[in-house]
């Protein structure tokens, strides 16, 4: 890995570097699916259950895990062509595909082209796809002459919103840093930490404060905690005028 005292075998470098980029491309699909889901539900609210039912739903998540799956499979496996004669330090904190291939001692330009579609199908087209369904949902939005809908309507994409900001901004400015100058590695590293973990711990935080249970949970804690401090505060009052 980065440091000469960590090793790991090239089979099992090829395996994490397999299942990384998958989870991570099944993430940037499911957030399109999640944006396709929003903008129904506020451009064609009618129609909402009619089109988006579980069947369809389940359809549209296998085929594009099956199709992320093949794309994944071929960047890997093609890695098992390379001849490795050089360095075989990896500029990155875990066995990422750029780093890996660009090690290489033979012709890795199949590499190259197969690095540039990953790339556009998982990091490029989704935020595009994404951005022009928060463009439809901003010209609905536009057209509710009630400010309070139109408020409730945008709260219910807030959750989203946040997650593809902390999901994409690492990944889309690691990307063009590396095609407009030499990344140190150092950065690339913790912009690469930050993608990979940072929002699978958001997750679970962001869609539960969005709840009903937790949200009406927290007021009754917060109204709780209040009236305990003004009934000690009545309690200190009436003892010191004793």
């Amino acid at each position: 890995m980065a440091s000469s005292s960590q090793y790991i075998v090239y089979e099992a470098c090829l395996s994490y570097m397999f299942f990384v980029w998958l989870s991570t491309s099944v993430q940037s699909w499911t957030l399109v699916i999640m944006a396709y889901d929003r903008f129904i539900a506020i451009c064609f609210p009618l129609r909402y259950h009619s089109i988006v039912t579980k069947p369809a739903i389940a359809a549209m998540l296998l085929c594009s895990w099956f199709f992320l799956l093949s794309l994944i499979a071929c960047l890997a496996g093609l890695l098992d062509r390379l001849s490795f004669c050089g360095s075989l330090v990896i500029q990155s904190f875990f066995c990422d595909h750029g780093p890996i291939y660009r090690l290489a001692c033979n012709d890795n330009s199949l590499n190259f082209i197969m690095a540039k579609v990953s790339i556009t199908v998982i990091i490029c087209i989704p935020p595009v796809l994404i951005a022009l369904t928060y463009i439809c949902i901003g010209k609905a939005l536009s057209r509710i002459a009630s400010r309070e809908e139109r408020v409730k309507a945008l709260k219910t994409c807030t959750s989203h919103l946040i997650l593809v900001a902390i999901f994409f901004l690492p990944l889309l400015g690691t990307n063009i840093a590396v095609q407009i100058s030499s990344l140190d590695p150092n950065v690339r590293i913790f912009n690469s930490t930050l993608t990979h973990t940072i929002p699978a711990l958001l997750n679970p935080i962001i869609y539960s404060l969005k709840t009903e249970e937790v949200l009406n949970s927290i007021k009754k804690l917060c109204k709780r905690n209040r009236l305990s401090s003004i009934t000690l505060f009545k309690k200190v009052t009436s003892l010191s005028q004793c």
